[in-house]
């Protein structure tokens, strides 16, 4: 059994920057495929970023790419996503995922394919 625990988030303004950060226990964390998603209000959960189990791959949406940065530490059991020139349109509850498997083509970007989930951390970006 795998728990996360996410922290970070805040109150920003549009332009700023916030380092997301998810705490792994249980399981072996070095095969865990890890990834980010949120939710916005009144919105269905959407993928972010993740990141395979070396960190050697990453896979963002199209609205975060060159914005965001997912990384691991797999000595640490740490995952991170760096979100610089943050948007109003990023605000919302930030969810770390992972997943004792590697997922198969659109299925990273899939939240059913993750098996464990963080609490969420609230990202909110004002103008």
């Amino acid at each position: 059994q795998v728990q996360l625990v996410d922290s970070g988030g805040g109150l920003v303004q549009a332009g700023d920057s916030l380092r997301l950060s998810c705490a792994a226990s249980g399981g072996t964390f070095s095969y865990l495929s890890l990834g980010w998603f949120r939710q916005a209000p009144g919105k269905e959960r959407e993928f972010v970023a993740a990141i395979n189990w070396n960190g050697n791959r990453a896979y963002y949406q199209d609205s975060v790419k060159g914005r965001f940065t997912i990384s691991r530490d797999n000595d640490r059991k740490m995952v991170y996503l760096q979100m610089n020139s943050l948007k109003p349109e990023d605000t919302a509850l930030y969810y770390c995922a992972a997943d004792r498997h590697t997922p198969v083509g659109r299925s990273w970007y899939n939240p059913g394919e993750y098996e464990y989930w963080g609490q969420g951390t609230l990202v909110t970006v004002s103008l």
